[in-house]
């Protein structure tokens, strides 16, 4: 009777799963950074939770080593190899419209390094499970006593910085837009906001809060600050090989500059759910 009981405990554990997400995880050159044994490590202990990788032109070995994933996933991992590179931004939103497409109750992204560990998304699916009114959840890297948050020092005050511009700018005191880690609530609302493509390609994460600003000014959305809950993480680690450089913080600052002018101080354009 020994061997009955793994199967009983994983039928039963099977049965408590309350929601299906999927993640999207938008690669570009990763064969140095993917860790393989991490993803099937999570497909077996929640079952709920399946991955669409994008592969955004990948010029390495990423591309076979993804497939590789898929073939050995029994389907739970999906690959959408993009024939040239078109940046994280277009990435994600081709994996959300593929996964919102789906009959997932949650979808969102992680970045592929896993600098937050896939063990994080139970706790990102414990809150729209418990809170009907969200519909963003947002990792957030704060460095709180008996967290384990790893992060170059440079980055965290460019960060301060940039994440003090954005607040000004959406009107809202939010702390960490750029974290590599977010679940939505799949449904027309979050549909709407990865339609078009965005006018940002390294603070989309701002515009998604925008598109839905815009919306709410239209009066066809809730406010922002009903529907987004930002979550502090329990690890966050800046991991080798990042593909963030000095001058990204500029063109960042360029980006949101324009995000205002498109979906916060003129009326809403194309994307804009308004």
């Amino acid at each position: 009777m020994a061997p009955v009981r793994p199967i009983i405990k994983r039928r039963s554990k099977m049965r408590r799963v309350m929601s299906k997400i999927i993640i999207v995880i938008p690669c570009f050159d990763e064969v140095h950074r993917l860790q393989p044994e991490a993803f099937f490590r999570s497909l077996e202990e929640d079952p709920g939770t399946d991955f669409i990788f994008v592969n955004d032109g990948s010029r390495d070995g990423t591309r076979e080593i993804l497939n590789g994933l898929s073939e050995k996933s029994d389907g739970r991992i999906r690959v959408l190899n993009q024939p040239i590179n078109l940046g994280k931004a277009e990435a994600v939103r081709i994996g959300m419209n593929k996964a919102l497409a789906s009959e997932a109750n949650y979808t969102g992204y992680f970045d592929a390094d896993l600098a937050t560990p896939l063990d994080e998304i139970a706790r990102f699916r414990a809150v729209l499970d418990e809170k009907s009114s969200i519909q963003m959840v947002f990792g957030s890297r704060v460095q709180l006593m008996g967290r384990t948050i790893h992060r170059r020092p440079i980055r965290h005050y460019v960060g301060r910085v940039f994440a003090t511009a954005v607040s000004q700018i959406l009107g809202l005191a939010i702390y960490d837009t750029q974290c590599g880690a977010k679940l939505f609530r799949a449904g027309p609302q979050i549909q709407r906001i990865f339609e078009e493509p965005f006018l940002a390609t390294w603070a989309f994460d701002v515009e998604i809060i925008a598109r839905w600003r815009a919306g709410e000014r239209s009066g066809d959305l809730p406010p922002a600050q009903a529907i987004l809950y930002e979550l502090p993480l329990n690890t966050w680690m800046d991991v080798a090989g990042s593909k963030v450089r000095p001058w990204d913080f500029a063109r960042a600052l360029r980006e949101i500059w324009q995000i205002r002018r498109r979906y916060i101080s003129g009326r809403p354009g194309p994307g804009a759910c308004g």
